[in-house]
């Protein structure tokens, strides 16, 4: 097994490409959004709708809005440009927070 890994390194290496000149050797970051939601925690207790949410994306400066009905479950991945909105059962905002 181990001469067969040995005889396949050099191919492996041959398909790899290295960068050219003034050519990055890695993908530039992303730009990121900023969210800051401390300006829209006065929102919590009013009715999820349309208008709060365009409402609080304006007020947040975020690009993007996620609704969190309940019982949501949400992934773990953070965007600094993302609001989150939570909501009850009757559609009330109970927690607003960025990532």
């Amino acid at each position: 097994m181990a001469v067969l890994a040995l005889a396949l390194a050099p191919l492996a290496a041959g398909c790899a490409t290295a960068p050219t000149a003034g050519e990055p050797d890695r993908l530039p970051a992303l730009p990121e959004g900023s969210c800051n939601a401390d300006g829209v925690q006065t929102m919590l207790g009013e009715r999820a709708s349309q208008e709060t949410g365009t409402q609080i994306l304006g007020r947040t400066g975020a690009d993007s809005l996620r609704w969190g009905p309940p019982g949501a479950v949400f992934t773990m991945d953070f965007r600094q440009g993302r609001v989150n909105v939570m909501y009850d059962a009757d559609m009330t905002i109970t927690r607003i927070y960025c990532g």
